[in-house]
């Protein structure tokens, strides 16, 4: 399906009938989506996605409403339908159907590069990324016990219209590779974790680029073999650059995608301007970094992405805002209005969401913490947006004694409150690096990017088994 030259009469048309009985803004959301997703586990690989698949949806917003009706056919057939089916769940009584003009089709100047599209790299040399990925993992040691390795690419294109006369177009590529790998000794378990993602092509990974992330995630697993158990109590916390910024993803971006905030949801609510942070912090969610994995030309409403402060020098300074919610909130939306797909409603969500930079060193910061823990990756989590208090596992972690990093240690947490662990920062590096995810919400997984430099947090409450 050719999404950039569809039909704009049928659009029109599909907006107008989707107003005729009320409402304050109509959108129809075109998407063409091919994807491949190979998985190698125990020397076999398996197809886990793939093919093409299209589909179109109607939203109509009616005061605080939200309507929505989406179709796998996307032709007049299945685009009337969803605009009949939004326009009869609204009781307004208004009858008629609306003219909409809209200007001609805009698409963003070429944000995101893509020099090798995966469409034109064979399955097969896409197989042999992650033969080449197994292999580099299990020759680094003999106590590599399993490798999982995965490869994906999408290329989604999008057409949105709406009522207020916009129509975008955007077109794009995603590719990544991961590997989390298992290594053993006796009754000793342990895993590591690796993978490297952006909106961009095959340029992204080569064989020797996909043996590298395979190693860094078995030598993650095999370091940990010599972990002892981690101490428990108040300490100050090092956190890792690049994975370290999970942390802030999950116990304060959460709270600050606006639906959070209107839902009386989030810690944050109400304290626009509020000291939330020490005055060392600032953090952004950034939606337009060249070729970023969370990143894109437009979110899935139309609206351009961009770089939002949401803290500034420790003050709270911006929410993350969908159509929707700027709407009820009478701000502007921030280019974080996302879907997973057709198939999904769009609700605000985090892009690229990270703590700025700072001005010491890691090794600096190392150097200055007498005792404590050093959190080089973190691993899943539980948070209470409402009230800030998360609990993190941490993936790879060591001991610090007499300013320099030690013994690894296993079976560790975090335990805290988000703004309180902000409030704590005393020293942030410059080595600012952003690690990729897929973030889930409400039912829905988009791929996000994590970012920080290493930073310190003056005092956290660490628990173990030690």
């Amino acid at each position: 399906m050719d999404v950039e030259s569809f039909d704009t009469a049928l659009l029109r048309t599909t907006i107008g009938r989707a107003l005729r009985r009320g409402g304050d803004f109509a959108e129809v959301f075109v998407e063409d989506r091919e994807s491949l997703g190979l998985r190698l586990e125990d020397g076999r690989i398996e197809q886990t996605s793939g093919g093409r698949e299209s589909g179109a949806a109607v939203r109509l917003l009616a005061g605080e409403r939200t309507y929505y009706a989406y179709s796998d056919a996307v032709d007049e057939a299945g685009l009337t339908a969803a605009a009949d089916a939004v326009a009869a769940a609204v009781s307004s009584g208004a009858d008629g159907v609306s003219i909409v003009d809209l200007g001609a089709v805009f698409s963003a100047p070429e944000k995101h590069p893509v020099l090798t599209p995966p469409a034109e790299v064979g399955a097969a040399d896409k197989a042999a990324l992650v033969r080449a990925g197994d292999e580099a993992a299990r020759s680094v040691s003999g106590e590599i016990v399993q490798a999982v390795i995965g490869y994906g690419d999408t290329r989604q294109r999008v057409l949105i219209a709406n009522s207020l006369g916009d129509l975008v177009y955007d077109d794009r590529t995603r590719t990544r590779f991961t590997a989390q790998v298992v290594a053993r000794r006796g009754d000793v378990i342990q895993t590591g974790h690796e993978a490297v993602g952006g909106s961009a092509g095959l340029e992204l990974v080569d064989e020797e680029g996909a043996r590298g992330v395979a190693r860094t995630a078995a030598d993650k697993a095999r370091t940990m073999l010599d972990s002892r158990p981690a101490p428990v109590g108040a300490m100050p916390v090092v956190l890792g650059n690049g994975f370290g910024g999970t942390l802030f993803h999950e116990a304060c971006g959460h709270g600050l995608e606006a639906d959070a905030v209107a839902k009386g949801a989030s810690i944050y609510a109400g304290k626009m301007g509020a000291v939330v942070a020490a005055p060392i912090v600032s953090a952004y969610d950034e939606g337009s970094i060249t070729n970023g994995w969370g990143s894109q030309a437009f979110d899935d409403e139309g609206v351009p992405t961009q770089k939002t402060l949401v803290i500034e020098e420790g003050r709270l300074a911006g929410y993350l805002y969908d159509r929707l919610r700027a709407r009820e909130a009478g701000a502007a939306p921030t280019g974080n209005g996302r879907r997973q797909s057709y198939r999904h409603i769009p609700i605000p969500r985090m892009t690229t969401t990270y703590i700025a930079p700072g001005r010491s060193t890691p090794e600096e910061i190392i150097a200055a913490t007498r005792r404590g823990f050093y959190a080089k990756s973190l691993a899943g989590g539980q948070v209470e947006p409402a009230s800030g208090n998360f609990v993190f596992g941490v993936a790879e972690g060591y001991l610090i004694e007499d300013g320099k990093i030690t013994a690894p240690l296993r079976g560790a947490t975090l335990v805290g409150n988000g703004i309180d662990i902000l409030m704590k920062i005393d020293m942030i590096a410059g080595d600012f690096e952003v690690k990729t995810g897929i973030c889930g919400k409400d039912g829905q997984g988009v791929p996000v990017g994590t970012g920080q430099a290493t930073l310190r947090i003056a005092e956290m409450t660490v628990g173990g088994t030690g």
